[in-house]
């Protein structure tokens, strides 16, 4: 046989290369790496905002703070500056008052220096307020309410040192010691009570009928036996708590009220009555 030429037999194709996909994989990645790193970075951008916008929430909220309390600062001290006017001024007229306390007492020391001497007056000035105590045998009689002579001089001096003083209430006082009323005066004079009452209120009614002090400045009350200044075991001791005080304390004017307030107040409570007249009812029917 002729030799025939050798026919290659038809290649057959290979297995497909993996390089694309290695590359179309690669840069899937590469693209998520990116878009991750992005993700990231906006991330920690918003973060970071969010964190600004707080810090300058609670930096405004500070502020704000701090403005509030400024302003509390400057009332408070406002506060303080017109307590410290008023006190002040309140210093001031205590000193004012206090001088003229000590001039009246140095009046009546001047005036009552011969009392003073003989231990009949005495003079206390104390709390801003002047005593002026006077022992009962000066003013009355032994037993009687009624003022004596002598004790009208007497009364008479001390009243035009109480006229110096014209913005003083002048409360009166009676003062017995604790031996019991005599069975002469008895009918009269039931008690220690009525019979300092009396004595006090004699001693208010000279001072303003006959030594013209306004009667709206005096008050006249009795107290017994039961406010000694020494014991009562001893003559002399009995002597010194049978007294009349005359004490000086700052005039307290009424409160006066407009006819407008005062008809709204009677208004206010007698709408009040029927309210409190249907809770005590309702109460009352609660088991």
């Amino acid at each position: 046989m002729a030799n025939l030429p050798q026919i290659a037999p038809p290649r057959l194709p290979g297995p497909p290369s993996r390089l694309p996909l290695i590359a179309a994989a690669l840069a899937v990645a590469g693209i998520s790496v990116v878009a991750y790193a992005q993700y990231r970075e906006r991330a920690q951008a918003m973060a970071s905002v969010d964190a600004a916008k707080h810090d300058l929430n609670t930096s405004v909220a500070r502020v704000t703070e701090c403005e509030a309390q400024k302003t509390q600062l400057e009332a408070a001290k406002e506060e303080l500056e017109v307590a410290k006017a008023e006190l002040a001024r309140s210093v001031e007229a205590k000193a004012g008052e206090l001088n003229d306390l000590k001039g009246t007492y140095d009046s009546f020391q001047e005036k009552m220096k011969d009392e003073i001497a003989r231990g009949e007056i005495n003079l206390e000035q104390t709390g801003g307020k002047l005593r002026v105590g006077l022992v009962d045998k000066i003013l009355f009689d032994p037993g009687e309410a009624e003022i004596s002579k002598r004790g009208e001089a007497v009364l008479a001096r001390v009243a035009e040192a109480l006229a110096s003083i014209p913005d003083k209430q002048i409360q009166v006082s009676g003062h017995t010691d604790k031996m019991p009323i005599n069975s002469k005066l008895i009918a009269t004079y039931p008690t220690n009570w009525e019979l300092s009452t009396a004595r006090a209120t004699q001693v208010v009614r000279f001072l303003a009928e006959k030594a013209n002090l306004p009667p709206q400045r005096l008050v006249a009350s009795g107290y017994g036996e039961f406010h000694p200044i020494a014991s009562n075991k001893t003559p002399a001791g009995r002597a010194k708590n049978r007294r009349i005080e005359i004490l000086l304390t700052p005039m307290l004017a009424p409160k006066t009220m407009s006819r407008a307030k005062l008809k709204a107040a009677v208004e206010n409570k007698t709408e009040m009555k029927p309210k409190a007249d249907k809770h005590k009812k309702a109460t009352s029917k609660s088991p």
